[in-house]
């Protein structure tokens, strides 16, 4: 009678488990790669700002005849907002629509991460390259003018990352909503009626009146006359109605950009 075989039962080896990313390792790991994709960049575009600044403070000074020391300091405190607007209405679609061209908006995207991650990660990144627009500007402006401001940091700090933020939203929202192409197309038409039909750097009363109306809803203006009471205290302070406009365009623009990038690819 042969012995019966005994067979040991196997046991299960736990495979390992990699921890959890939380998400602010996740956040600063993306915000690590959109600093290395533009980080070389910084310096060069703060360059531009300058000259940008330049161009509009002395250019547009040109124009203006015997230009008197308020109508100077109009123009100054304006530019500004002008230059947070070309940023956010003009590099960010363009940076994105790039990104979207070459596919690496289409692979961060299929990351497990969360999507909305890549928004904040990206707004961050914008506000560190727009917000030396600021300081470059004031600076030219003095050079240019000898002009003298009268800060009112908590009001020029918070008008400039909430003009900032709203800029950057809008201008993602319109490159995840566009085709490439069209994006661009469109933030060259908005940066042209920012300069040139905007009262930012000139009084809205050399407007018409239904322009002047069409403003009072836009961002543009608000966002102008905030940073400009920031800058120059004193000035009858902050309109509530102005950070009303302000908000509800930079809310909109964060709603669209996260809707857009939540959706399925």
């Amino acid at each position: 009678m042969s012995e019966a075989t005994v067979v040991a039962p196997r046991t299960r080896v736990p495979r390992a488990v990699p921890p959890r990313t939380g998400l602010w390792a996740t956040y600063g790991n993306l915000l690590r790669w959109n600093m290395a994709q533009i980080g070389a960049m910084l310096p060069l575009i703060i360059i531009v700002q300058a000259v940008l600044a330049a161009g509009i403070i002395v250019g547009f000074g040109f124009l203006i005849s015997d230009i008197n020391t308020p109508a100077a300091l109009f123009l100054s405190t304006g530019t500004p907002t002008v230059l947070l607007m070309v940023i956010g209405l003009v590099m960010v679609p363009q940076g994105v629509a790039q990104s979207r061209t070459s596919g690496t908006f289409t692979y961060l995207r299929a990351l497990p991460v969360p999507r909305p991650l890549h928004l904040l990660a990206d707004l961050t990144v914008w506000l560190v390259v727009a917000l030396p627009g600021i300081p470059v500007s004031v600076f030219v402006a003095w050079l240019r003018y000898d002009l003298t401001y009268s800060f009112d940091w908590p009001v020029l700090i918070a008008a400039s990352v909430l003009t900032a933020v709203m800029a950057t939203s809008v201008g993602y929202a319109l490159a995840v909503l566009l085709p490439p192409l069209l994006a661009q197309l469109a933030s060259q038409v908005l940066v042209f009626f920012v300069m040139l039909f905007s009262p930012i750097t000139f009084p809205e009363s050399q407007l018409p009146g239904w322009l002047r109306a069409v403003h009072d809803v836009l961002p543009f203006r608000p966002a102008g006359d905030l940073l400009r009471s920031g800058l120059v205290s004193g000035g009858g302070g902050v309109d509530w109605t102005d950070l009303a406009v302000l908000s509800a365009w930079c809310l909109l623009g964060l709603v669209i950009s996260v809707r857009a990038l939540v959706r399925r690819a």
